[in-house]
């Protein structure tokens, strides 16, 4: 499955909540404000880290360009752009928005 957050940790838990919920052979991408959980040197830091060590993360370059975090992304973090977006939504049976 392929798990979608769109919305930044400072705001609202659902990284965190996605993050308790994945299971292996399951990928997250982080899109919109969700780039925000991808950011090195924050409160969310440390729990991607530990998903990352499960599960690949992902988000979404164009995303973290616009908001100026090129150089501030969690290593290990794979970036993509919009077609490695849909190979991903492809790749995967279903895809589960979290909101």
């Amino acid at each position: 499955m392929l798990h979608t957050v769109n919305k930044s940790p400072t705001e609202r838990n659902t990284l965190e909540s996605c993050l308790k919920h994945v299971n292996k052979g399951s990928v997250v991408l982080l899109i919109e404000d969700g780039v925000y959980g991808a950011l090195k040197g924050t409160t969310s830091t440390k729990m991607v880290e530990q998903a990352l060590k499960n599960f690949p993360i992902y988000a979404l370059y164009p995303d973290i360009e616009a908001r100026g975090m090129q150089d501030r992304v969690i290593d290990g973090i794979k970036l993509v752009d919009y077609s490695g977006f849909v190979e991903l939504a492809a790749e995967h049976s279903s895809v589960q928005s979290w909101l």
